[in-house]
């Protein structure tokens, strides 16, 4: 069966319902968005347009009723495909006025005076619009105040829906083809510059609609990091090397990785791919509704712990979904509850001597616990 693109207008309106509960609860007037996946979680606007740092789009979701988008003129053809009915356009880019009159006066009209306008403001956020216009929007709303959105959009973005799960694991049914066809282009000798850029030819061969993140590395027994740019420097015997994509499709990631030895790998790699895989596996039994982030980072960290240190990576796995990387992030720190719904990353990193290897899965929470979204690599490195 073909996956359908995009969503029904119910998963739409079901999303913006859920966040005026939310709204009313926080004494929340309007929700101010400027990012692209805020803005297409709540209407579907896809485009790679966002590539261009030109122009501010903006999103407003009022206590009741439909969202407003206040988005330059060139984005109203697209904007009117989706189910986003009241469009209000500028002519942008505009050094003078960019939008924020047009914003300032719709603002006015759906909230009141003394009303609050929420912004997301936590960790995993960011303002998309120039500071200075931010300001000028904060006087020019008269008796109305910018402020938190009190981590609504956090806590409605962690839970999928079953639709965007679906999404999801086609994704990762993608990039799982991509890697069993990796044999075809990586050998001893191909510089790893030309097998990056191969790799990315291979997601698209397999349905991805774009590939925007590949990182890796490829090292004697190892690798010394995981987002340094691929060089022109041939593979060679004994070395590891580790491909990790967060390819993309109809607007959402998967994110995970392989490794594989160069012929013969050592004792000691295949002991550190063995605990990798360990770890991944306490992490999906840890994974379950009720337990809390830094709970399953105990638990992945134990088997890494057991097998002599995992890395200073700082995390070992984390959200995804519309963004490569979402909230939770797996630290002892984080003590997000874990629900049913969530899509999660289980990405231990294990010390080699002076090198590192890195293991990464996707995962569904479910009510009865979790499951592969990927498919578990096997415990034995593959060796090429």
């Amino acid at each position: 069966m073909t996956l359908k693109r995009g969503f029904d207008r119910s998963e739409y309106e079901g999303r913006v319902a859920r966040a005026q509960a939310r709204m009313a609860k926080a004494g929340i007037g309007a929700l101010l968005l400027t990012t692209e996946p805020e803005v297409r979680y709540f209407t579907g606007y896809l485009t790679r347009f966002w590539e261009s740092p030109t122009r501010p789009w903006f999103l407003l979701i009022p206590a009741s009723g439909a969202p407003i988008a206040v988005i330059p003129s060139i984005g109203a053809e697209l904007m009117g495909q989706t189910w986003i009915r009241d469009i209000r356009t500028w002519r942008a880019p505009d050094l003078e006025d960019d939008g924020v009159s047009l914003l300032a006066e719709t603002i006015r009209e759906i909230v009141g005076d003394g009303g609050i306008i929420g912004l997301p403001d936590g960790h995993e956020t960011h303002l998309r619009m120039p500071l200075a216009d931010y300001a000028r929007l904060g006087q020019a709303i008269g008796k109305r105040r910018l402020g938190s959105d009190h981590g609504i959009l956090r806590a409605l973005r962690m839970v999928k829906s079953p639709a965007e799960v679906e999404k999801i694991r086609h994704a990762c049914a993608i990039g799982g083809r991509a890697y069993a066809r990796v044999p075809e282009i990586a050998r001893e000798g191909a510089p790893l510059d030309e097998i990056f850029r191969r790799f990315q030819m291979l997601c698209l061969e397999e349905g991805a609609d774009w590939v925007p993140y590949v990182a890796g590395g490829a090292d004697q027994g190892g690798y010394g990091d995981v987002i340094s740019p691929a060089r022109p420097v041939p593979l060679r015997r004994g070395d590891v090397l580790m491909l990790d994509t967060g390819l993309v499709w109809d607007g959402y990631f998967c994110d995970f990785d392989r490794n594989w030895s160069i012929g013969p790998a050592s004792d000691a790699v295949k002991a550190a791919h063995a605990a990798l895989i360990a770890s991944a596996e306490a992490g999906f039994a840890a994974a379950k509704p009720g337990a809390l982030a830094s709970e399953i980072y105990e638990a992945m960290n134990a088997p890494l712990m057991k097998a002599g240190g995992g890395t200073d990576a700082g995390r070992i796995g984390h959200g995804l979904g519309m963004s490569l990387t979402e909230w939770p992030s797996l630290i002892p720190t984080d003590h997000t509850p874990i629900e049913a719904g969530m899509v999660l990353t289980l990405e231990p990193g294990i010390s080699v001597g002076a090198r590192i290897l890195v293991h990464e899965e996707n995962i569904l929470v479910t009510e009865a616990g979790a499951e592969w979204l990927t498919t578990l690599a096997p415990t034995a490195i593959p060796e090429i």
